[in-house]
């Protein structure tokens, strides 16, 4: 079958305005859903991050109350130690787009640290929106979409349909009010068309071949989207 590129960020934290780091990474959801998904229609998964370091889980996206209670946690915990790429990265800058026929990105506040403000994360995103590839990104992987610039120097996602993790859930989850920036707020910035679903919600929006969702409970509902596309 086919090769998924999923592309994680490198960072263990996320710097708030008040210049302290608050411990994040990659969403274990947002990962272990999509890569489950893919891995049992027989795809298979390579991970790359910046500068091909060993990504982070953010330890709070493993706790009981984020999983339906401690069996859903146990299951998850185990799945990401089944999820052996994790562990053996490539490097971004050493991704050959065309080796696969999709890109994932999941979420987890790490993005908002490194990949909003990654070149070659951001040249990556635009040439596979470009190629008509799958492209699939969730939760707070959209910051990466920050730093997509196309030949014009606009946002090579300016005008796109997309969602991400709302102001409302970043409230919610009592960082809104800590943070430098907020994603929903940055994406309107660029020129995106943000759709905005319930908070907490499954909530996927697609636009062309760029498939985007809200928030964790949106990941495997956005890989089946995915899996549609590969046929």
């Amino acid at each position: 079958m086919s090769k998924i590129l999923f592309v994680l960020t490198g960072a263990d934290h996320w710097t708030l305005a008040d210049g302290t780091e608050h411990p994040s990474g990659f969403w274990a959801e947002e990962a272990v859903a999509p890569y489950e998904a893919f891995t049992a229609a027989g795809h298979e998964v390579v991970v790359a991050t910046p500068g091909g370091v060993v990504p982070t889980v953010d330890r709070a996206s493993l706790a009981p109350e984020v999983n339906g209670g401690q069996e859903g946690a146990d299951r998850v915990a185990a799945a990401l130690d089944a999820f052996t790429a994790l562990r053996h990265p490539l490097a971004l800058a050493d991704v050959d787009l065309d080796e696969y026929a999709a890109v994932f990105y999941p979420g987890g506040h790490g993005p908002m640290e490194d990949l909003a403000v990654d070149a070659e994360s951001g040249r990556l995103l635009g040439r596979a929106l470009a190629s008509g590839r799958p492209l699939g990104v969730v939760c707070h992987g959209p910051a990466a979409l920050l730093a997509a610039r196309d030949e014009d120097g606009g946002n090579a996602f300016s005008g796109y349909r997309l969602t991400g993790f709302t102001n409302a859930e970043e409230t919610q989850a009592g960082l809104a009010d800590k943070a430098k920036w907020l994603l929903q707020d940055r994406l309107v910035e660029i020129g995106a068309d943000f759709v905005e679903g319930d908070p907490w919600a499954p909530h996927v929006v697609v636009d062309r071949n760029l498939v985007t969702g809200q928030n964790p409970a949106s990941s495997a509902p956005l890989a089946d989207e995915l899996l549609k596309r590969l046929g």
